[in-house]
């Protein structure tokens, strides 16, 4: 599943000058992903989690379930980190949230036990995350294209060619392997009309974009019933943010940006908005689901305790802790100081400078995944060697 509606440029005050963090700047070759704390360095101010520990559990429960599969093995050993190392950190937390008695004791056992180490962020140094939100939105639909719903969502077409740990090779063509067509070039060309691979139809452009941009969606139909839709795959084109085409243009301003100022920004220029839509040139793909979204882990994902990050570079599965606030970008925000669980991949989030949050069902979570853009600081726990 994937993720985020729009990348921020916070300013941060440096003794010589204001620099503007690039949050999606890659890693030098070679550098690391995670940074160990030194002695004397901050940690994380965790101990609160203990009180916690009924709704962190059920999400635990999902890493554990995933690091005993067998295929969760050719994943590691990554960042130094040993897929026993990884399990074995994993079953102590369970441990120790079950068996401590107090915040106190909880948290003088993590800290002697277990090592702790910071993303690299932004600069490569532990600079920082930006993160943000993501959902899975309740929409309007049909199961029948009529007058009114006339924007579908696509199960995974059979041309599409995954590799063995689900990347995207491509379209297989009786000429060969090729890139994936773009977002554009599908909606344009009708490429995916007559295949049968409608699953359900929507009545707003930008709700169907809003499914792709989460990678899930439920539908309510006319008859109040939600038919629910998990991620099944993309085209493997980059992702560009709706929102920071609008802010380029001058559409908006940087403050302005949220999942409603963009509904409201779509209802005045419904003529534009479907060049600012094909901008975005990745295309999701869905499969019909009867439980709660699937990560890419393949095991259900929990609001406000599942994280998406860049797998390529962070160990999956694993625990992290979060300190930011989210929804930043009102007066209103949420202060997240929290474990949470490495249990998803952004589509969006290929750096180690950032994170997205799940953050649940329905137009609450949608309100705050769409309004969500804030710095802050991502950890992760292991069991030290």
């Amino acid at each position: 599943m994937k993720n985020v509606l729009l990348a921020a440029l916070l300013l941060v005050t440096t003794a010589a000058c204001k620099t503007t963090p690039d949050y999606g700047k890659p890693l030098p070759p070679g550098a690391p992903a995670l940074i160990p704390l030194e002695p004397g360095e901050a940690h994380p101010a965790f101990a609160q989690q203990w009180t916690e520990r009924q709704d962190l559990l059920p999400a635990l429960e999902q890493s554990l379930a995933w690091m005993k599969r067998k295929t969760s093995e050719q994943h590691f050993p990554i960042e130094g980190v040993s897929h026993e190392r990884a399990l074995k950190s994993l079953v102590r937390f369970k441990e120790l949230l079950t068996t401590t008695k107090s915040e106190q004791e909880f948290h003088d056992a993590v800290e002697a036990e277990y090592q702790i180490y910071k993303s690299a962020g932004w600069n490569g140094r532990g600079g920082g995350v930006l993160f943000t939100g993501y959902c899975t939105p309740i929409l309007k639909g049909a199961l029948k294209q009529d007058a009114q719903h006339t924007h579908p969502l696509y199960a995974l077409p059979p041309d599409l060619v995954k590799g063995p740990a689900g990347e995207i090779l491509g379209q297989q063509t009786e000429s060969g392997l090729q890139p994936y067509p773009t977002r554009n070039a599908i909606e344009a060309g009708a490429l995916l009309e007559g295949k049968n691979l409608e699953l359900v139809w929507l009545a707003d452009p930008l709700d169907a974009y809003i499914a792709h941009v989460n990678g899930s969606a439920f539908v309510e139909l006319p008859n109040g019933e939600l038919f629910k839709l998990g991620y099944a795959g993309k085209n493997g084109q980059p992702y560009t943010s709706l929102g920071g085409e609008l802010v380029k243009d001058k559409q908006m301003r940087k403050d302005e940006v949220s999942l409603a100022g963009i509904r409201r920004w779509a209802k005045e220029h419904p003529d534009q908005l479907a060049e600012y839509l094909d901008r975005n040139a990745s295309y999701v793909f869905f499969t019909r689901i009867d439980h709660n979204p699937h990560g890419s882990l393949n095991v259900p994902v929990t609001g406000w305790r599942s994280l998406a990050t860049d797998k390529t570079l962070f160990p999956r599965g694993a625990i992290v802790y979060v300190d930011t606030k989210l929804h930043a970008n009102t007066n209103h925000g949420a202060q997240v100081d929290d474990f949470l669980f490495d249990q998803d991949t952004g589509g969006a989030i290929r750096t180690a400078g950032r994170a997205d949050v799940y953050l649940g069902v329905g137009p609450e979570a949608e309100a705050v995944a769409g309004a969500t853009r804030a710095e802050g600081q991502l950890y992760y726990f292991f069991l030290r060697e």
